[in-house]
């Protein structure tokens, strides 16, 4: 939207891995430098870990393209699996036949053993790289660490790289896992952009997107970027992207702190108190700039008249009256004293957490993965990385992924927000409130909740079903994607014309459905 106004070829700050803005640090280059030791290592285990949005995937790609051609890999990116599962999964990504029926461990560790040893003999090395590891359960774990006993007189024949967030170290140092964590032979942490690395980020990311004028973001801007994002770079993609929108709407060329800092009010929910004296003005810019936009969108799409943009601009419908009433916290209800009392309280395993929310659904997901068996329920696990700002927006109860600076960490099932504090709802039945400041010491944006999909979702051969169900509840009328843009646009989400699942959320939420709901102060 605001490209041109900047002189720029192309949006900058993207968080899609466009392969052209690829910025390395210094960090990332020795991320990268650790991966391909421990390729030529022998076998055993690299570990690399980092924060979310981090640059852990960026230095995959990039490891990833330089395995040599001698080389075979597997690449697992969903390692939310067991033990049989996840040896298939392997067996597939390696173009391994396994014989038909096979269903246990031994026949599919047969099968990747007769393969491996083949690829031996032809000199080839195998390689299997697990993304997102910190899902792994440790009887998955145990299980790759006994892969790496697949091996010959001169070599071990599987190298095995593990990709994950921080709590991937805790794990490994559980004394259940010493013997894993003794084949660690590489391992590094992939820290968050130092001051001066993000003001060279922005600026890398800028010149690749076209600019040959001035930098938008004066110093102080780029120093509140840093700051605000901690040096990670996905959040400084989302911050800045905001910001430039912001200046973009009033008209200015330079982006300075103060527009950052409101930005950051906005993305995440920042404790950062903006300057609220050209707040309005923002605000009716932006309004009037997704006006125009949709009403663009709908002229290209053959329908030139403004009442599409009328139409999906209404406030959402109201939340049914027992949500409503639910708002409103019991003015008794225990605050936690700290952190510390919300760690001991939280479920330490996910599955207990996600049994809680799906009670709220009215659902049981018995015994196995929760996520899988809630299938059978119509209901569907939904993760992502986000701020308490979105979550209110998303506006239904979730889990909060929490870690203290111990290590220590859990899920809670969080149930409510006001201006100050978070609600949460704990196994034994009983609620509790936690201060909004104290929360962000534990809570670093992870987010899991349920949904409900819509007929003819995640079934390509049923897109009839889909398409009917959003004509039905999407104001206005003519081709579905202009009308999905405009309500994106409307209510804050990507306007990418896709009807992704925080786009079907947001549309069962703004026409009135029973699902549960977060309760909001008013």
């Amino acid at each position: 939207m605001y490209a041109s106004f900047y002189g720029l070829q192309r949006d900058p700050f993207s968080i899609a891995p466009d392969p052209r803005f690829l910025y390395m640090s210094e960090a990332h280059r020795e991320a990268l430098a650790h991966l391909l030791y421990g390729l030529a290592g022998g076998g055993g285990f690299v570990l690399l870990t980092g924060e979310i949005g981090a640059g852990k995937t960026t230095v995959c790609r990039c490891f990833l393209e330089q395995v040599p051609a001698h080389c075979d890999v597997a690449y697992v990116f969903n390692p939310k699996l067991g033990v049989v599962e996840l040896l298939q999964t392997i067996n597939d990504e390696f173009g391994i036949e396994v014989a038909p029926g096979t269903t246990t461990v031994k026949g599919h560790v047969d099968a990747l053993n007769r393969f491996l040893l083949d690829a031996h003999a032809k000199g080839r090395h195998a390689v299997l790289v697990i993304d997102e590891a910190q899902a792994l359960s440790a009887e998955v774990l145990e299980q790759l660490r006994l892969l790496t006993n697949l091996e010959t007189n001169e070599r071990k024949l599987l190298q095995i790289v593990l990709i994950g967030q921080p709590e991937l170290r805790g794990m490994l140092a559980r004394p259940e896992l010493e013997q894993l964590a003794q084949r660690v032979i590489a391992r590094y942490h992939l820290p968050a952009l130092s001051a001066a690395e993000t003001v060279a980020y922005v600026r890398h990311r800028l010149v690749v997107a076209g600019l040959t004028a001035e930098q938008p973001f004066d110093d102080e801007a780029l120093a509140a970027l840093h700051r605000l994002c901690g040096g990670v770079p996905r959040r400084i993609n989302l911050l800045a992207d905001r910001a430039l929108l912001g200046a973009y709407a009033g008209g200015q060329r330079r982006v300075g702190r103060a527009i950052v800092e409101r930005a950051a009010h906005e993305v995440f929910g920042s404790a950062v108190a903006p300057d609220n004296s050209s707040r309005r003005p923002l605000v009716a810019a932006l309004l009037g700039l997704a006006t125009l936009a949709v009403v663009a969108l709908a002229w290209q799409a053959g329908r030139g008249d403004s009442q599409v943009a009328v139409a999906t601009l209404r406030p959402a419908a109201a939340a049914p009256a027992a949500s409503a009433a639910s708002a409103a916290a019991p003015s008794d209800e225990p605050v936690l004293a700290d952190t510390q009392a919300l760690l001991a309280r939280a479920s330490a395993r996910e599955a207990d957490g996600w049994r809680a929310l799906a009670a709220r659904w009215q659902a049981e997901p018995g015994a196995g993965e929760p996520c899988a068996a809630l299938g059978s329920a119509g209901l569907a696990c939904w993760r992502t990385s986000t701020s308490l700002a979105q979550v209110r927006e998303l506006g239904r109860p979730g889990l909060l992924t929490l870690r203290g600076a111990d290590g220590r960490g859990g899920v809670a099932l969080l149930t409510g927000l006001d201006a100050e504090q978070a609600r949460f709802a704990f196994d034994d039945g009983t609620s509790a409130r936690l201060p909004l400041a104290a929360l962000a010491e534990v809570w670093r944006g992870e987010f899991a909740t349920l949904w409900r999909p819509p007929p003819g979702w995640g079934s390509p051969g049923d897109a009839a079903a889909l398409n009917a169900w959003l004509d039905s509840r999407l104001p206005g009328s003519g081709t579905l994607p202009p009308r999905i843009v405009a309500f994106q646009v409307a209510h804050g989400l990507q306007p990418d014309g896709r009807a992704g699942p925080l786009t079907l959320m947001q549309i069962l939420k703004a026409s009135g459905g029973d699902e549960p709901r977060l309760a909001l102060a008013r």
